[in-house]
């Protein structure tokens, strides 16, 4: 009787394997979730710090990864670093990728403001 029993459980077996394309779905669910919470804003992130670092110019008040706040005096072309004035007569080169924020921008310059003063 014991072993009729022990031998119906062991008939039954393993159900059929399945589609390997249905177990990758799961996988692929995994891969989307994550692309779209985790690397895309990454991404995002990035793409909006480099255009921030880009167009820092001369008289924008910055704020380093260091925690220091100061003024950028000069922006040379074509170089990785700015001199920021973070006191009076105190100047530092900084690297452009260091830089954190820009709590202020100032407004480029109006190229006609100066043509205006002199007709008048």
């Amino acid at each position: 009787m014991f072993t009729l029993t022990a031998f119906a459980a062991t008939a039954a077996g393993a159900p059929a394997a399945a589609n390997p394309l249905v177990q990758l779905i799961p996988f692929v669910f995994i891969f989307v979730a994550f692309w779209f919470l985790l690397i895309r804003p990454q991404q995002q992130a990035r793409k909006k710090h480099q255009e921030m670092v880009m167009s820092v110019r001369r008289g924008d008040k910055v704020v380093t990864a260091g925690g220091l706040v100061g003024k950028v005096v000069k922006v040379p072309e074509n170089s990785e670093e700015i001199i920021v004035e973070i006191a009076d007569g105190v100047q530092v080169n900084v690297m452009k990728s260091t830089l954190s924020d820009v709590p202020s921008k100032t407004e480029p310059a109006d190229k006609n403001a100066g043509k205006d003063k002199e007709k008048k």
